[in-house]
């Protein structure tokens, strides 16, 4: 979008992980890729509201477990195994703490890869839903929702109001409409690599800058950095 460029470099930059900091569409749909299995019905279903978070995270675990039961904590580990960093994420996130920039990840995926890649990147904060494992490290029918993918802003308005930071400091990053709920009030919000039709559709009608190709290095003029990584 011929967008005009906000260079101010902001106070806080929150980014969704799968698509934008991961070059993975769903750490859901990476375990959905594990074993054979295909939820998209209810995909379509969660995103047109009508069935919930949990509900979605259930009917994700019950098709695993058709598959393989019981599901160890180890292999859900070795499924991500082969996830790859988006082009640039290390160089963004190390450009953006350079600058003094608090750096997090507000995530509707899995939280033991979100945790991962959090800590991989040395983010200043994360959050994401995921599972719950039993006493033996085993899966269980349940998920755990912490956030809601179409609430993510609730979450951020927290962040923000624990560290202080103003709104009009504050950039998020995402890739699916659902992550338009992210630009809380004085806020900016980026389209990253569009993950959808749909999301690409909602990301033009909200007027929101939209990078489309899956390059993070192409975000440093939104974020006030120098292609150098230094902040103007």
């Amino acid at each position: 979008m011929d967008n005009v460029v906000d260079r101010t470099l902001p106070q806080v930059v929150v980014f969704d992980c799968d698509g934008v900091l991961v070059d993975a569409v769903s750490s859901w749909k990476t375990l959905h890729d594990a074993y054979g299995t295909d939820n998209s019905v209810n995909l379509n279903r969660f995103i047109r509201g009508e069935i919930s978070d949990m509900e979605f995270m259930r009917s994700d675990i019950a098709m695993w477990k058709e598959v393989s039961n019981p599901i160890h904590r180890d292999e859900v580990f070795r499924a991500y195994s082969g996830a790859k960093l988006m082009k640039g994420a290390r160089e963004l996130v190390n450009a953006l703490k350079e600058a003094g920039v608090f750096v997090a990840i507000v995530s509707a995926g899995v939280d033991v890869f979100v945790s991962s890649i959090a800590s991989l990147l040395k983010v200043d904060d994360w959050i994401a839903n995921g599972f719950v494992f039993d006493d033996d490290g085993y899966l269980t029918d349940e998920g755990v929702c912490r956030l809601h993918a179409t609430g993510k802003g609730q979450i951020i308005e927290n962040l923000l109001a624990m560290h202080g930071f103003d709104a009009s400091g504050c950039v998020s990053v995402g890739d699916s409409e659902m992550d338009l709920s992210m630009q809380v009030e004085g806020s900016r919000f980026i389209g990253f690599n569009p993950s959808r039709e749909s999301s690409w559709e909602a990301f033009t009608a909200a007027e929101v800058p939209i990078i489309v190709e899956k390059d993070l290095f192409l975000l440093y003029p939104y974020l006030g950095l120098n292609p150098s990584g230094e902040g103007n």
